[in-house]
């Protein structure tokens, strides 16, 4: 079975093989881990992911890392909390498990994710929190790929949800 990490830290400095990037539809940066990720690869993701088009909610896309230490970033656009009722839980869900089939298809052997929908997406931390641990662990128990997956908290708030549900 996979390892599962924790770290507090800048997912823009991982040494993995993909981090993934909490994107918006349009893929063509923004804030937040969006925009630090952007910055940090430099301005051939931004022409890379123009030619991409987009992506819908739920769903992911792949690009090189350019100048990361990550070879690669997978772009999954999570759900704006709209109150739970718009099924936000599913679709939060499908970023994380889309996120993971793209790194297996491609032999990816270690993934970073971020708290996805958690910033100006307002989901609540402590459900999305539940939601990828759950989604992550399903997905590794039943795939060889990823070997490992490490979800990095920017802020020591989503850290302890995290540590607090992993043990």
């Amino acid at each position: 079975m996979a390892k599962i990490e924790l770290v507090l830290g800048d997912i823009t400095q991982m040494d993995v093989d993909a981090i993934v990037n909490a994107a918006n539809e349009s893929l063509l940066g923004g804030g937040g881990v969006d925009g630090a990720i952007h910055r940090a690869a430099g301005p051939q993701l931004l022409e890379e992911c123009r030619a991409i088009g987009g992506c819908p909610t739920g769903e992911a896309r792949i690009t090189k890392g350019y100048n990361l230490n990550a070879r690669y970033v997978i772009h999954t656009v999570g759900p704006i909390w709209r109150g739970g009722q718009h099924n936000e839980t599913l679709l939060l869900r499908h970023a994380y498990v889309n996120s993971l089939k793209l790194a297996q298809k491609h032999g990816l052997k270690s993934i970073a994710f971020p708290n996805i929908s958690t910033g100006v997406y307002h989901f609540p931390k402590q459900s999305a929190a539940q939601i990828a641990i759950r989604a992550v662990e399903e997905f590794v128990t039943k795939n060889p790929l990823p070997e490992r997956v490490v979800f990095v908290c920017f802020d020591q708030e989503n850290y302890n949800i995290y540590r607090e549900i992993l043990g």
